[in-house]
């Protein structure tokens, strides 16, 4: 039986949500399947990947073929590149000490990338917010000034009403 790691789709229209499954090639895209692997949120900045990591590097390893964006998803969670480098402990090319050793420090460094991004992120929407915050305070002082300016008595009529007080005091 062919055997694919496939998304099914989910979630509302335009706001999309995926199931990372395997399924049988001939099964249809949201239809039967053999296996829920993870989530896939796509909406979310980065996107919000859960994946169960043995259970499909099980499917990868017995040969399930997984589809391309599958295979991104895989890719960008580290499990082709643990795949790659179990075909090099079964070929001798290296120990499997040292595969564990480069993938541990492969997910160091994806990690590290990643809280960067979402730090990155979050003081680009802090900045973004102060802006608005800073436009929105000039706004009101704009609208402040002009409403002040529109309740107080032109120049010319208070200086005549204050020539007219001193004159009644020395009567």
């Amino acid at each position: 039986m062919a055997t694919k790691v496939r998304l099914q789709r989910h979630g509302k229209k335009g706001k999309p949500f995926y199931h990372i499954v395997a399924a049988d090639a001939r099964s249809k895209r949201d239809g039967k399947f053999i296996e829920k692997l993870g989530t896939y949120n796509p909406c979310t900045n980065p996107a919000t990947i859960d994946l169960n990591m043995e259970r499909t590097f099980h499917w990868i390893s017995v040969g399930a073929q997984p589809t391309d964006t599958a295979r991104a998803i895989l890719s960008y969670k580290g499990v082709m590149y643990k795949h790659h480098l179990a075909k090099g402990v079964t070929k001798g090319a290296l120990t499997q000490e040292a595969a564990d050793k480069k993938f541990a420090t492969w997910l160091e460094e994806k990690q590290g990338r990643i809280d960067a991004k979402i730090a990155g992120l979050d003081k680009t929407a802090e900045e973004k917010a102060k802006a608005l915050f800073a436009a929105e305070k000039k706004q009101n002082e704009d609208r402040a000034a002009a409403i002040a300016a529109a309740n107080t008595p032109p120049a010319e009529e208070a200086p005549a009403a204050s020539e007219d007080a001193p004159a009644k005091e020395e009567e």
